[in-house]
């Protein structure tokens, strides 16, 4: 059973950072397909994908076309029981599935002053208040994941799509250099460190823009990992 996958430029698509990380980081078999955003072609690209028009989607091996990162999340979860894409423990499994379910409902200050990006630290951006009120309620939901973990560094001690969902939300507090507590930079540390992370973002970095998407107008520092 393998999984065709289509996603977006890996340097700023975090909804398609997210769908490839369910696959990777489970190893469930899959194939990538790259749409590209940025020069026109995605509705074409995208067309025998209908209803989904958006990325990341996956075809799964019977044709079923699926979008949505919940959706398919739900969807390999399902098909695919034995890969512990949820947390074991079913208080956390519930309280994982709310945190994703936040994510893909909410932050819409955080998703839209603060694009995603892996090329660079922007130093010196400024956040705006509701920025800084999606950063806390983030701060808040990661602690109350913590109060259900066991041995191991992710929010529910074993990595799970719950992780997977956040993730680009650490890569902006990181390419943003965003303020938050000790615990929660540990947190985005260990997600960028991740072997999968950085393998997208090295996968990412392959390509040149001119101009760069989402120039902040501030002063840039190196990724903090390499």
């Amino acid at each position: 059973m393998t999984y065709d996958l289509y996603i977006g430029d890996r340097t700023f698509s975090s909804w398609s950072l997210r769908g490839w990380l369910m696959m990777e980081k489970f190893n469930l078999p899959y194939r990538t397909h790259l749409v590209g955003l940025y020069g026109g072609t995605m509705a074409a690209e995208m067309a025998y994908l209908a209803p989904v028009r958006l990325v990341p989607a996956m075809k799964r091996p019977d044709g079923t076309v699926v979008g949505e990162s919940l959706a398919m999340a739900e969807t390999l979860a399902e098909e695919n029981p034995g890969a512990g894409m949820w947390p074991a423990d079913s208080a956390a499994r519930a309280t994982a599935r709310m945190l994703c379910a936040e994510m893909v409902g909410g932050f819409s200050a955080l998703r839209g002053e603060c694009a995603m990006q892996l090329q660079h630290v922007n130093v010196g951006y400024v956040p705006s208040e509701a920025v800084l009120r999606d950063i806390a309620r983030v701060e808040t939901l990661w602690a109350h994941a913590r109060t259900f973990k066991t041995e191991g560094p992710w929010l529910f001690g074993a990595y799970s799509l719950a992780d997977a969902f956040y993730a680009p939300v650490c890569a902006r507090i990181v390419g943003y250099d965003l303020p938050v507590s000790d615990a929660s930079r540990a947190y985005c540390e260990t997600t960028l460190q991740d072997p999968a992370f950085k393998a997208w973002r090295t996968e990412g970095l392959k390509v040149i823009y001119d101009p760069f998407p989402y120039d902040m107008g501030v002063p840039t520092a190196e990724w903090p990992v390499a």
